[in-house]
């Protein structure tokens, strides 16, 4: 056993661990565990060796790839037995099926995977048997399985029926929490969010919806655009989106992808590293996803204190309390979004009131530092390190 115990975290893309996973490592390392990344190649990565995070890139994809896979398996695998970690903890389907395998076959002690998100929710025919098997395979694999949310959680059991697995939350949900100091408004923040404004010629008095995410079909877009074109018939309106266009993995029909590109009321910001200032050009935030884990966006626009229209999806519905702290309306269904985006249009007051209550819910709930140290417990439970470096840490909580 090492003096220093030795932590592997594996994401399929880089992205994820710069903007899911931010600042967890350094507060690992600083917690006394010998941290180690692992991602395919991106941008990212330079930031993150920056940062003084050590990382080592795994080809790996987001598509079903057979041979590809393989080949990074393997790749895993070479850098578990130069590491010897005590600890892997993998996020995002394909690391987490190729993660926890090599795990396994290295035999590493301690195997945990976090799910955020279930592709197969929305997969049909072969496509979501292939995913219902390559989650069992994992889930078989890892000694815990840690959904980020109770409704993903109650799906597990409910849907994958995967016998002698340990299933547990971390903290009260959350993947990496949220650092509600980053996140809240300033006159900088502002200012900056008026240029937006200005950049995009919007009139002061157009109410502005927002979205951040992935410019995709389950992401619930198809809805968003059509409920947005039929209000803009009628209301000085605004759409601004803010994310990558992903034509290969879930296109959008085309006749969706033609308005959004012709319409000069929709805002194609696409992928920023800092959304903050975007969402504060935005009046209203819509996020109409089938399919969440727990969704960071809707815990930072609440943050940024932007009334927030959500679908009725686990993960969504608890950050958001319906007509409490924000609206929630069923996924799939532009009429009923199209009416609550209305209500919000003419009610400022309403969406001040909801601004402020889904704020002080969400730090009181998910504070980043919280969610850090309850998983810092997690890992401690496992006897990892000496006696002595375990009660050092502990101390340190």
């Amino acid at each position: 056993m090492h003096k220093t115990p030795r932590l592997l975290r594996i994401t399929t893309a880089s992205i994820s661990l710069k903007l899911l996973l931010r600042g967890q490592f350094t507060y690992f390392q600083q917690h006394g565990f010998d941290v180690l990344t692992v991602s395919a190649n991106g941008s990212e990565v330079n930031d993150l060796m920056d940062e003084g995070i050590p990382h080592k890139c795994v080809p790996m994809t987001r598509k079903i790839t057979p041979i590809r896979d393989l080949i990074s398996l393997w790749r895993l695998i070479r850098v578990m037995k130069a590491f010897r970690p005590d600890i892997v903890h993998t996020h995002t389907p394909k690391a987490g099926l190729l993660g926890m395998m090599a795990a396994r076959i290295c035999q590493v002690p301690v195997r945990m995977h976090t799910v955020a998100g279930l592709p197969l929710m929305e997969a049909k025919g072969v496509k979501r048997w292939l995913l219902k098997v390559a989650e069992k395979i994992t889930y078989q694999c890892a000694h815990h399985i840690y959904p980020n949310s109770n409704g993903l959680l109650q799906y597990i059991k409910n849907q994958l029926s995967v016998s002698n697995i340990q299933l547990s939350i971390i903290g009260k949900g959350s993947t990496n929490g949220i650092d509600s100091l980053y996140f809240s408004r300033s006159p900088e923040l502002m200012n900056s969010a008026k240029e937006i404004r200005a950049r995009y010629q919007v009139p002061e008095d157009a109410t502005v919806f927002s979205f951040v995410g992935r410019i995709v079909r389950d992401k619930g877009i198809v809805e968003l655009v059509e409920a947005f074109k039929r209000i803009s018939t009628a209301e000085n309106v605004r759409l601004i989106l803010v994310g990558p266009f992903e034509q290969d993995l879930d296109p959008l029909p085309p006749v969706v992808m033609q308005f959004i590109h012709d319409s000069p009321l929709i805002i194609k910001a696409g992928f920023q590293a800092d959304v903050r200032p975007w969402l504060l050009a935005s009046d209203i935030f819509v996020f109409p996803s089938y399919r969440e884990g727990f969704p960071n966006v809707v815990m930072q626009a609440s943050c940024l204190e932007i009334p927030c229209i959500v679908s009725d999806i686990n993960g969504c519905n608890e950050i958001i309390e319906d007509k409490v702290s924000g609206l929630i309306v069923p996924p799939k269904n532009s009429e009923v979004l199209l009416v609550t985006m209305r209500t919000l249009i003419v009610n400022k007051e309403l969406r001040a009131m909801y601004a402020l209550r889904a704020r002080q819910f969400v730090v009181d709930n998910f504070d980043q530092q919280y969610v850090w140290k309850e998983l810092l417990q997690e890992y401690l439970k496992f006897n990892v390190t000496s006696e002595i470096n375990t009660l050092n840490l502990k101390s340190e909580l």
